[in-house]
């Protein structure tokens, strides 16, 4: 039995090596040249891998050697059997890889660390950002103003004619076509079209007001938007009786069908349970809500005996109460009370008066009759005039007899007393205590409204169907307040409902009654240097023109109202409270004053050419802190809208924003002067006034 053979045939290796010495060098010399020719290619081949295949060196390749075998029958392994030339580019090799491979865990732990910050600090981040957003939309408000393109410093155009009267956000037809009824499209709907780029003229015809308190009871005709026949259909009480003289409207003191305003007001004293109507402030009667007014002239009448009266009524394209009231100089704004809570707090008036308002109370679940509770004080009362009041009607119309008992019926779910009923009038009165609402039967009248519902100062939110107000600190019977003019002087204790001490309202007021001093000096057309004198005229005592109706536009606590009081100046003040600031409104209203909130970016609810003075404070500077949709520019248009031609504004801010609202009355053609503060070198005044431009008849 042969044994295996381990290292190839004996007999052809004999041959071989049996051969002649030539053969033999011969077969030396060409195996020399193919072993480096091997080598060569092998070195070649192993960089070219190296390049493509980093990760190769990792994981060797398991397949036969291409280098032969060595003599014990194994693959032969060039990184063991090389030579010195060999080991240094396995050296460079293996210095590359590793350059590679850190470069490769750098990336990776860089990529896992960006994934760690993002989702860790997203927060932070967002927040932050946020905030420099808001400095960059404030920078860039302020830049933008002080930069404005000729384009944008260019004058304003002035509006059609059809304009004279128009008031934004209140368009019946617009609102008809969009499918608003049932009352709603009287509503205030801002979201459709709001503001207009042009200034509105006054009509052809159109003249200054008369002075207070003349101005009271006559009013030129050409003014106002009214026709002959609605002069003479005036069948309200309060209209009163006007007669049209050639070209003035005059408001008599006496009716044909009532025996006047003097005698209606004395009888709703009497009924309350007080000699006469001058006996109303030691009631605590000192703000009245008027709704659907007439034109005024129960407010008009009141004032005289240091009551204040806002007239509400709905927008009217001719013969609105609301643009006659006004042009009385008298408060009044327009308001509704289909769908929306009054931009007024809880409990802020000591009366609600209605007069032939044109309201239905008995309709829609006595949800309105839940709106005037909510708005009057408590102790408060409610004063309605209607013939479906009067107990004779019931014996002949049963169907007013059932719209009575219902309403009668729900005002005494609301803990109303009826203190008295006489002809066509009833007046009530709100309970002063909270634990009346408790009380009451189960099921019986509306549901105290929750916390969460009861807003103290809605901003047209929807009406609620539920009692509000009950809540509230500010919940103090009228009674029980410090009467007229004291009231208007919070003390210790009430200034801490608001979260105020006396030092603020003291420095406020100081502060204000320095101010009206120097803004009186200011309102003279003197003030323009280049203001033409008129012919024939004596230097005018400021204010050389009428001045009764006087709007702030940053009420904050009434200080300019207070101040203007106390001077003496035969003024009333609409003081707003923006509703992106501080809200103070319902101290303004506690103080027996009137006001109401407002966005200052949507159009104030009122007719053109309402008001001799338009007062901002520190409005400018409240604007930029907010990211706005509106501009300094739409502001100033709205402005030039309400105020009446020969009207003031003052604007009292930070010196960059006044100087940059200097440069935005060239294109309003307002005149204008900037006025430096002694006190106070970072503030500056602008005043300014706005011409009259009379357009020519066609």
């Amino acid at each position: 039995m042969s044994r295996p053979l381990h290292r190839g045939s004996s007999g052809a290796a004999g041959e071989r090596i049996s051969g002649s010495s030539n053969d033999f060098w011969d077969s030396q010399m060409k195996d020399k040249t193919d072993k480096e020719d091997l080598e060569r290619r092998a070195s070649s081949d192993n960089n070219s891998i190296a390049f493509r295949f980093p990760i190769r060196v990792l994981f060797p390749d398991s397949s036969p050697s291409k280098h032969g075998n060595t003599g014990n029958g194994l693959a032969s392994d060039p990184l063991i059997a090389s030579t010195p030339r060999s080991r240094h580019k396995l050296a460079l090799l293996l210095l590359k890889l590793s350059l590679i491979l850190i470069v490769i865990l750098a990336l990776t732990g860089s990529f896992w660390w960006t994934i760690s910050i993002s989702t860790t600090s997203r927060g932070r981040v967002y927040h932050g950002y946020r905030r420099l957003q808001q400095q960059l939309v404030s920078d860039l408000w302020h830049i933008g103003e002080l930069s404005l393109g000729s384009s944008r410093l260019r004058d304003l155009d002035f509006c059609p004619q059809e304009f004279e009267n128009h008031v934004p956000c209140f368009n019946v037809s617009e609102n008809l076509a969009l499918g608003l009824s049932d009352g709603n499209e009287y509503d205030r709907h801002c979201e459709y079209g709001m503001r207009q780029n042009c200034l509105v003229l006054p009509p052809v015809k159109y003249k200054i007001p008369l002075r207070w308190p003349t101005g009271r009871d006559v009013i030129w005709v050409a003014n106002v938007k009214i026709t002959a026949q609605e002069v003479l259909s005036s069948g309200s009480l309060t209209k009163r009786m006007m007669m049209l003289e050639e070209e003035q409207i005059s408001f008599r003191s006496a009716s044909l069908m009532f025996d006047g305003v003097e005698d209606y007001s004395h009888q709703i004293a009497e009924m309350i349970g007080l000699r006469n109507e001058s006996n109303f402030i030691q009631a605590g009667v000192r703000t009245i809500l008027d709704i659907g007014c007439g034109y005024g002239s129960f407010g008009a009448h009141l004032f005289s005996s240091q009551i204040l009266t806002m007239c509400i009524a709905n927008y009217e394209a001719s013969g609105s109460q609301v643009q006659l009231t006004l042009e009385r100089g008298l408060p009044a704004m327009i308001g509704s009370f289909t769908s929306k809570q009054l931009p007024y707090p809880s409990l802020s008036f000591d009366m609600l008066h209605c007069a032939r308002c044109g309201i239905d109370w008995d309709q829609r679940d006595g949800i309105l009759l839940i709106e005037v509770d909510r708005v009057l004080k408590p102790g408060g009362y409610f004063v309605w005039t209607s013939p479906i009041t009067n107990a004779e009607t019931f014996r002949r119309n049963k169907v007013n007899q059932k719209r009575w008992n219902l309403v009668h019926d729900f005002a005494e779910n609301l803990c109303w007393e009826m203190l008295s009923q006489q002809d066509e009038t009833v007046v009530w009165k709100k309970t002063s205590k909270r634990n009346c609402y408790s009380s009451r039967k189960p099921g019986s009248g509306p549901s105290i409204c929750s916390k969460g519902h009861d807003v103290e100062s809605p901003y047209y939110r929807p009406l609620q169907a539920c009692i509000g107000g009950t809540q509230s600190r500010r919940w103090i019977p009228i009674e029980e307040r410090t009467t007229w003019p004291s009231r208007a002087n919070p003390n210790k204790s009430e200034l801490a409902i608001y979260g105020l001490h006396p030092e603020e309202l003291s420095e406020d007021a100081e502060t204000w009654k320095m101010a009206v001093r120097n803004y009186w000096s200011l309102l003279s057309p003197l003030i323009f240097s280049d203001h033409p004198k008129r012919p024939g005229d004596e230097d005018p005592s400021p204010p050389y023109n009428m001045l009764r109706n006087v709007l702030d536009m940053n009420a904050h606590f009434g200080g300019f109202n207070s101040a203007l009081l106390e001077a003496g100046k035969s003024v009333w003040v609409m003081n707003v409270v923006p509703s992106n600031g501080p809200n103070y409104l319902p101290l303004i209203l506690d103080r027996g004053f009137v006001g109401v909130l407002h966005d200052w970016c949507e159009p104030f609810p009122t007719y053109p050419r309402t008001y001799d003075l338009v007062h901002a404070a520190g409005l400018l500077s409240l604007e930029v802190d907010h990211q706005r949709r509106c501009t300094i520019l739409d502001l100033f248009t709205e402005i030039d809208r309400l105020l009446r031609p020969e009207g003031w504004v003052i604007i009292h801010d930070k010196a960059a924003l006044v100087e940059s609202a200097r440069a935005l009355t060239t294109g309003l053609k307002w005149d204008a002067r900037v006025v430096e503060i002694e006190s106070n070198s970072d503030e500056k005044l602008l005043i300014c006034q706005k011409p009259f431009f009379k357009k020519q008849a066609n």
